[in-house]
């Protein structure tokens, strides 16, 4: 045991020095239009990631749609696995750096990129929650997950929720973080189009340092996490945003337009609802909305004095409901 442990950190130094070379040729012979600080970002997200236990893995459904995730490197059965389903404002590998760690010692994690975020991508052109559901399950039972619990936050609880739907037997339990999945078309309104002062999708898709700093400001409570970088590393992260961007920006057209479904489904699994009191995104009105509309399977966990982005303002709250709910 004392060996396997003193080889395992000169092995993970030695894969980090090569990613890093790898992924630095790669970025300079062909950088895709993504800014090569955003890249160097990245690689040591990724080694962070891999330090834990994940790997890459890009699966093709067919010869239109292709998926990417981070999954465990080694399954062990006993661990119950976690699929968890990032938001709209940026692949896995930076909306989940606060969770990896600590949950990945309770769980076998798979983490997909939705498509258009990361390295998935369609040419199809269904640009519905559903088809992402979809094109995730499938991804999943490429990779042999038979039972599963689920973790979705913001845009990304709008995927899972559909995935719990479509999978009733191989979804365990459903964890919902900050995800205004049953809005009227009232609040949707007024959330995307009066509350602002302008139209909420160009917020969504900031293309200047200051919309960035706007939307940032709009996820995050407790503090600033983008106080002391200056514009000009904002512009470049901003640049790296636009890749897809039209694809994006139909996704979030086609949550808004859609009628909504006086028979929305109910799920048959139990549900965890987290939500931050100050969320400045969705309102915490649409926590007790989503509650109401589950029923006695579901439970609401409201953290105080934390934004729409939990996972970013309390993290080791997160991380704790998330594992005593799905463990017990």
């Amino acid at each position: 045991m004392a060996w396997s442990k003193l080889w395992s950190l000169p092995s993970f130094y030695l894969l980090s020095i090569w990613a890093i070379y790898k992924h630095l040729v790669s970025g300079l012979v062909q950088s895709n239009g993504v800014p090569i600080l955003v890249k160097l970002i990245e690689i040591f997200l990724g080694l962070h990631f891999r330090f834990h236990g994940l790997s890459p893995c890009t699966i093709d459904l067919d010869d239109q749609t292709t998926t990417h995730f981070w999954t465990a490197n080694h399954r062990r059965f006993d661990k119950p696995d976690l699929v968890m389903v990032h938001g709209y404002g940026g692949n896995s590998i930076w909306q989940f750096l606060g969770q990896v760690g600590p949950l990945s010692k309770a769980f076998n994690l798979y983490l997909p990129d939705l498509l258009f975020f990361g390295k998935s991508h369609t040419k199809q052109s269904d640009r519905s929650e559903v088809f992402q559901a979809k094109c995730v399950v499938e991804g999943l039972k490429r990779l042999g997950l038979n039972r599963f619990s689920l973790y979705g936050i913001s845009y990304g609880g709008y995927v899972a929720y559909r995935m719990a739907e479509m999978c009733p037997e191989e979804v365990e339990k459903v964890v919902i973080v900050s995800s205004g999945i049953v809005w009227t078309e009232d609040q949707k309104e007024e959330l995307i189009y009066r509350k602002y002062g302008r139209n909420g999708l160009e917020i969504l898709l900031p293309e200047s340092p200051r919309d960035l700093r706007l939307l940032v400001n709009l996820s995050v409570y407790k503090f600033d996490p983008l106080k002391w970088v200056p514009d000009l590393v904002l512009r470049k992260f901003v640049q790296a945003t636009k890749e897809y961007r039209k694809e994006k920006l139909e996704m979030v057209e086609h949550l808004l337009t859609k009628t909504p479904d006086s028979n929305f489904p109910i799920l048959t699994q139990e549900t965890l609802i987290i939500w931050g009191d100050r969320d400045n995104v969705f309102p915490l009105c649409l926590a007790y909305q989503l509650q109401r509309h589950l029923g006695p399977k579901s439970k609401l966990e409201i953290i105080k004095d934390t934004g729409h982005a939990a996972n970013i303002d309390s993290p080791e709250m997160v991380n704790a409901l998330t594992k005593s709910f799905v463990l017990k």
